[in-house]
């Protein structure tokens, strides 16, 4: 089982841990124990002989927190860790928090690992770019890494300020040939360059202003530092063709908004970023610049035939500016949904999505479910479906990897 285990050379985090063993506080366990089967209703492709169509897995997520005896200090540790069946990268363990946080009086300082979420859209997250997408869990992107910080958030009457010094950079995980859904040709990390010489060193800086207006929310953001999201550059492993991750230095500006107005929901996301790109043309690194929205609504028909139910009806345009040239998979897409909640003590409700490519019909299916079935048990139900995927796609390589998900959790 690959271990991600680089991030303990941060000398902060080994000074945090043995301070804190001093300390006798009233501490709190919590977390999960998850069993899931990921099944794939078609064979694979006949290039990649090395996929299955069963994927059995467990996973476990565990929380410590403790208050330290204090009412202004605070430690927090959650690992995680999954065992897959047949892939040996989605087999992996990662420290998703282990920070230590003090209250001042008009300020907070947060020093460790730690997650932070940037956006509102529900079909793309551009504006999330403080920690790594932790890709082998899952083809949504909302699965991340644990991101090494200094984080100090100020709260004024003209908005709350977040500051970042993320002095650690985390590689993306990738599938190992045995994975499902995976890239073609296969992503070896191995062999992954970076723009700055100091490769994961490199020490990014980042930050936020947030605020209320009433019923309006608006954040803006920026960062500079290297990209969470990889080029992808061809190679060769053992005869073989592989695609080489390659992390160019970028600068990211950032607005998210959203409006509330009774059964109303309106978000936006859009950036500007200047980073490197590979020029299609002749295959070289080129400096690039280009902005990217997405935007939408949701409403909600609440009580939905006289019951207890609300039904949401979610619609979100993707655009971005570079066209097909565009790293991104979404470019001139819209994103149709169904979000159903049942409001009931089973706290039953899922989410129905369809985004549609409207320059060559691609459609990426999704349909998330969940329900409590007993005090301590949930159940969820994960389908994804790739339908008419173009053979000079992005997404090229898993137009036969439309799977369903079933995962049984035990919560402690």
């Amino acid at each position: 089982m690959k271990i991600i285990s680089r991030i303990y050379t941060l000398p902060v985090l080994t000074l945090i841990t043995l301070t804190l063993t001093s300390f006798q506080s009233m501490a709190e366990w919590s977390g999960d124990i998850t069993f899931q089967n990921r099944y794939f209703l078609h064979e694979p492709l006949a290039q990649n002989p090395e996929q299955y169509n069963n994927y059995l897995s467990i996973s476990s997520e565990i929380e410590y927190y403790s208050d330290l005896n204090s009412d202004d200090k605070s430690f927090t540790f959650t690992p995680f860790v999954r065992i897959d069946q047949h892939d040996n990268e989605r087999s992996h363990a990662d420290i998703r928090e282990l920070f230590y946080e003090q209250v001042y009086n008009s300020w907070e300082l947060r020093l460790g690992i730690s997650k932070v979420y940037w956006g509102v859209t529900e079909s793309q997250h551009l504006v999330d770019v403080i920690n790594q997408t932790d890709n082998v869990e899952n083809t949504d992107g909302e699965d991340k890494l644990g991101q090494p910080m200094i984080k100090a958030s100020f709260e004024k009457d003209w908005g709350m300020v977040d500051l970042f010094i993320l002095p650690y950079f985390r590689e993306r995980t990738f599938q190992d040939i045995e994975g499902r859904p995976r890239a073609f040709p296969v992503v070896d990390s191995n062999q992954t360059n970076y723009e700055s010489p100091d490769e994961e060193q490199h020490v990014d800086y980042a930050l936020r202003w947030f605020q209320y207006f009433g019923d309006f929310e608006l954040g803006l953001g920026y960062f500079n530092g290297t990209s969470r999201e990889p080029l992808f550059i061809p190679g060769s492993s053992n005869g073989q063709t592989v695609l080489t991750p390659y992390y160019p230095q970028m600068q990211q500006a950032s607005i998210d908004a959203q409006l509330t107005t009774e059964e109303w929901l309106w978000k936006l996301e859009a950036i500007v970023r200047d980073w490197q790109n590979i020029d299609s043309n002749n295959a070289q690194l080129v400096d690039e610049n280009f902005f990217a929205m997405t935007g939408g609504f949701e409403y909600t028909f609440v009580g939905v035939y006289e019951s207890d139910a609300d039904l949401g009806l979610v619609m979100e345009y993707l655009y971005d500016d570079r066209g097909i040239e565009a790293t991104a998979i979404f470019q001139n897409d819209i994103m149709v949904g169904l979000r159903l909640a049942m409001n009931d003590a089973d706290s039953s409700e899922a989410l129905l999505g369809v985004i549609y490519d409207m320059d060559n019909q691609e459609r990426l299916i999704s349909l998330e479910a969940s329900k409590r079935f007993a005090e301590n048990w949930t159940g969820t139900l994960e389908v994804r479906g790739f339908n008419k995927i173009d053979r000079l796609s992005r997404l090229k390589g898993i137009e036969e990897d439309d799977f369903i998900q079933i995962d049984i959790a035990y919560y402690f």
